[in-house]
């Protein structure tokens, strides 16, 4: 195939991750979130499951059992093999899949790893330029090292579960609506393992890279909310004043709601102008940035007036044409039928072989010479382990043996 031929048809084109062959043990949403961006990139990503599955697979309604909702929307892109890791044939079969993987992600416990043969060091012998990720609650040199964490306790721990206390000036802690702390920490390993593949494509060495929940949170949720603690002594107060004002929040419209983000002087000088207020722009406590930050209630609730002037359909007309910054509010179910989205193919309707039509999310990110794309729909449970095997060069006596002792469950 020429080059010339690829860019005529970028369907021929290949991920920036094509040749790289991933072997995966994550679950729920962490790492198949993680592993199902790099599948989009083009890895050859190869997901092991318990005999029982990905505990996702049986979340929410479902067509075929053990395809849930939750479960389609972040395992495209992967092969899946079924291996119960307790059997001897089962850990030979992922030792023969190891010698040829560029990466290996689990985010079971080290002590659950060590005891099965497959940490570090036991991988690291048999592949010694492999990446190894392991996706773990807490570092491993700290106080929590080996605890259980989830999204909930991760949340909680991080200082994340008081930030919306902080915001309505309520007392009791509560989570954000969403596994954010699991997304969030899916992101940081798919980044690291990244890096940690050009660290391979430069120096030839693998390396084993460990991603902590709690530090990520905790990283994710301090970029703006270290604020005045950035300094030592401490500066009062703690957490970006903006972010956590009680007025921070979608304005209503005579018809329905308006996001309003007025940022420059020339911004809200002009959205005064607008709702007939131009006169604010000569008040001290709005003149500049730092005023308005100071008085970032006051100027807030002249927000909440001013919108309530107009409907959303005309707030986005006029103020796209003054260029002051503003978006349509949407509920999770209206935001499925924006026409950006749809413009952009971002949500796809797709047919899977077992599951029927499906809405599939691609992936957000577009690279103009090696495109991220859908090339395998979700599998089912164990849905590849014939074509596995047989890659692996595992005859029909041996699979036969693997089958009688169900290594496959």
């Amino acid at each position: 195939m020429t080059k010339e031929n690829e860019n005529q048809n970028p369907a021929l084109k290949q991920g920036p991750l094509t040749g790289y062959k991933i072997i995966d043990l994550t679950s729920v949403v962490l790492g198949p979130y993680c592993t199902q961006l790099l599948g989009d990139l083009g890895a050859d990503v190869i997901k092991i499951e318990t005999p029982g599955g990905d505990i996702m697979r049986h979340a929410g309604p479902h067509v075929s059992e053990g395809m849930g909702p939750i479960y389609l929307t972040i395992n495209r892109n992967k092969r899946a093999m079924s291996l119960d890791l307790r059997k001897e044939g089962a850990k030979k079969i992922l030792r023969e899949l190891i010698k040829s993987a560029d990466g290996f992600i689990h985010n079971i416990r080290a002590g659950g790893m060590r005891r099965l043969g497959f940490d570090y060091d036991s991988i690291k012998e048999i592949n010694p330029e492999i990446v190894y990720c392991h996706a773990v609650g807490f570092g491993s040199d700290g106080h929590y090292a080996e605890r259980q964490a989830y999204d909930d306790l991760v949340q909680a721990v991080s200082g994340a579960s008081f930030m919306i206390p902080m915001q309505d000036g309520t007392t009791e802690p509560r989570y954000f609506p969403g596994l954010v702390a699991d997304k969030t920490t899916g992101l940081h390993a798919a980044y690291a393992m990244l890096a940690a593949f050009l660290h391979k494509e430069r120096t030839g060495r693998g390396q084993f890279v460990e991603v902590p929940m709690m530090e990520c949170m905790v990283s994710f949720t301090m970029a703006e909310n270290l604020y005045g603690h950035t300094f030592v002594p401490p500066k009062p107060p703690i957490a970006y004043a903006r972010s956590i004002n009680p007025m921070r929040k979608p304005y209503k419209t005579k018809d329905n709601y308006i996001a309003l983000m007025p940022y420059s002087d020339d911004n809200w000088r002009r959205f005064f102008r607008l709702g007939g207020r131009e006169v604010l722009m000569d008040d001290p406590r709005y003149a500049t940035y730092a005023a308005r930050t100071n008085h970032i209630t006051d100027l807030y609730k002249e927000a909440e007036i001013i919108a309530l002037q107009r409907t959303t359909d005309e707030w986005m007309e006029v103020l796209a044409k003054e260029n002051v910054p503003c978006m349509r509010v949407h509920t999770l179910n209206t935001v499925l039928d924006d026409p950006q989205l749809r413009d952009t193919g971002f949500l796809e309707e797709r047919d899977h072989p077992s599951e029927g039509r499906y809405l599939a999310i691609n992936n957000p990110i577009t690279f103009s010479d090696s495109p991220a794309r859908i090339e395998r729909e979700p599998p089912l449970l164990g849905e590849n382990n014939d074509e596995v095997l047989g890659e692996l060069g595992f005859d029909k006596e041996e699979v036969a043996a693997f089958k009688k002792d169900k290594v496959f469950g």
